[in-house]
């Protein structure tokens, strides 16, 4: 039995595949208990996100094409279809791929942190299937520590890569508490969600979303405590802004710089933080020449992204180095794991061996035998018994010139000093 990894990620597959692939939450359990049933499969975990559908399992060497032909048939594809866009990674190269996806290493985004909290999600849905082992538990406990360890030890996750995040984040640079300001997003699409997500995890609670439609603003608004006004309404809002974003799909701009001129005017010339995610643009270019407001376009937020992306990519070589390491480590804990079984199976046969004998050693006692002639034959027999199955695999091993085997018997049964004295008495 080996570790494997099958999946398919958005470096393999568009989205239109991936899609087609995806395992929804609600039958996630009953994917488990299908997959448990097929030959060559102990144990297994599946992962499945927008970028990438991912099935950990404990296998034979069968278990890759099982899994593939399970996967065609669960969503009515070919596997030869499936087989083009797929990759499988064994043992080491598994244990490195899931710590890599566990710390943000093989994401759209590099270093993104939802994942390691999707992966857990995929560790707990397995155990409560009861389709995790030893094997699967190591790798997935070994692979949380890796990766809070590269958050740690690394700067990974330290600086923004997306449009929403380094919005906010040049916003901290302007206000020395994010938490006293007022903020108007402009806008209620996905762009304009995540900014409100990362000023709410920032510490702004007073937040004004304005849109075309008022239904579609308060539905946005609703699910972070803000209020929700029309586009014209905005004037009014611009005077109690300390940050306004914006995001529509706009032709023409929403905000000229008449309009904000006059509201600096009303707010006594308090910093107003402004920004124009949108393409074509929603604030008037002009807007970034009044005093007191600090404008930045999409392009000037991609400079920051490049900047924090390139810092990233530093930091991705100081992880992997890090994967390395706890990938030698785990393996080295799950050979032992495959040690403790044939321990544990060799002594139990030794226990067998040995009761069957002293079973005979009490009967001829019984019929009369002296107890010496009775040690002494249990001894012998014991022995024998023991040392038979070694002795004939020696044998074979020895006369099919398996000279590693013989090594290797020499080192488990520390012969060598014996075989040196066997040597010297001929």
């Amino acid at each position: 039995m080996g570790l494997l990894v099958l999946g398919i990620n958005h470096k393999t597959a568009s989205v239109d595949v991936r899609e087609r692939v995806a395992i929804v939450p609600e039958n996630m359990l009953s994917a488990l208990k299908d997959i448990q049933s097929l030959a060559h499969i102990e144990e297994v975990a599946i992962l499945s996100t927008c970028n990438r559908t991912e099935l950990y399992c404990v296998s034979e060497i069968e278990g890759s094409r099982a899994i593939l032909e399970w996967l065609g048939s669960y969503h009515d594809l070919k596997t030869e279809e499936l087989e083009q866009y797929s990759y499988v990674h064994w043992d080491e190269e598994a244990i490195k791929h899931v710590m890599r996806v566990a710390s943000g290493l093989d994401s759209q985004v590099l270093g993104e942190p939802q994942i390691l909290g999707q992966i857990k999600s995929a560790y707990a849905v397995a155990r409560s299937a009861n389709s995790i082992g030893s094997i699967l538990e190591k790798l997935f406990q070994g692979s949380f520590a890796v990766a809070k360890q590269v958050r740690t030890e690394t700067a990974i996750g330290e600086n923004p890569v997306s449009v929403a995040y380094a919005a906010v984040s040049l916003a901290q640079h302007i206000f020395a508490d994010l938490s006293e300001t007022r903020a108007l997003l402009v806008g209620a699409g996905k762009t304009i969600d995540l900014v409100a997500r990362h000023l709410r995890d920032n510490g702004v609670m007073d937040m004004v979303v304005a849109n075309r439609t008022l239904l579609r603003a308060k539905e946005l608004a609703d699910e972070f405590g803000a209020r929700a006004v029309l586009l014209s309404d905005i004037p009014e809002e611009l005077v109690k802004a300390d940050i306004v974003i914006s995001s529509t799909a706009s032709q023409l701009p929403i905000l000229g710089k008449g309009a904000v001129e006059r509201a600096l005017k009303q707010r006594k010339h308090r910093p107003v933080y402004m920004v124009d995610i949108a393409v074509p643009r929603d604030i008037e270019p002009e807007v970034g020449e009044l005093p007191d407001v600090y404008l930045y376009s999409v392009d000037d937020l991609k400079q920051v992204i490049d900047e924090n992306m390139k810092s990233r990519q530093d930091a991705a070589f100081a992880a992997e180095n890090l994967i390395e390491l706890g990938a030698l480590n785990l393996m080295r804990d799950m050979r032992a794991l495959d040690a403790v079984a044939t321990l544990t199976a060799y002594r139990a046969k030794s226990k067998r061996i040995r009761d069957i004998e002293l079973k005979k050693a009490i009967r001829q006692l019984g019929n009369g035998q002296t107890p010496e002639q009775v040690m002494t034959y249990f001894a012998r027999a014991l022995t024998n018994k023991l040392i038979h199955s070694p002795c004939i695999q020696m044998k074979k091993a020895s006369s099919e010139g398996r000279a590693d085997l013989m090594k290797t018997a020499e080192e488990l049964f520390d012969l060598e000093d014996d075989k040196k004295v066997t040597k010297s008495r001929k």
